[in-house]
């Protein structure tokens, strides 16, 4: 089992930065990839960013140049370093954890960025 806690959320300005962590505890070793996805009202969830085991990211063409994810396996965290926020950019962020069995997920931070 791997328990997934967010935080780093809240209220900012358009063209303003934004800092999530998510920790990771449990069977963290048993993790493959880890990363960040975000759901907005009224539409699916979709990818933000993942960083594999081997320290490869992966970003959404939305958040390309504007995100950096990065991974402290020591801590058992993954952040993500957002800048020049949209209000596009407003959603549920929830960290995920895969493993090659199991997929988890976090309980999701809100994120709203006013125009």
């Amino acid at each position: 089992q791997v328990q997934l806690v967010e935080s780093g959320g809240g209220l900012v300005q358009a063209g303003g930065s934004l800092r999530l962590s998510c920790a990771a505890s449990g069977s963290t070793f048993r993790i493959n990839t880890i990363g960040w996805y975000r759901q907005a009202p009224g539409k699916q969830r979709e990818l933000v960013a993942t960083v594999s085991s081997g320290g490869s990211p992966n970003y959404a063409d939305s958040v390309k140049g504007r995100a950096t994810i990065s991974r402290d396996s020591a801590k058992n965290t993954v952040y993500l370093q957002m800048n020049s926020l949209k209000p596009e950019d407003t959603a549920v962020y929830y960290c995920n954890a895969e493993t090659a069995l199991s997929v988890y997920w976090g309980q999701g931070t809100r994120v709203t960025v006013s125009s």
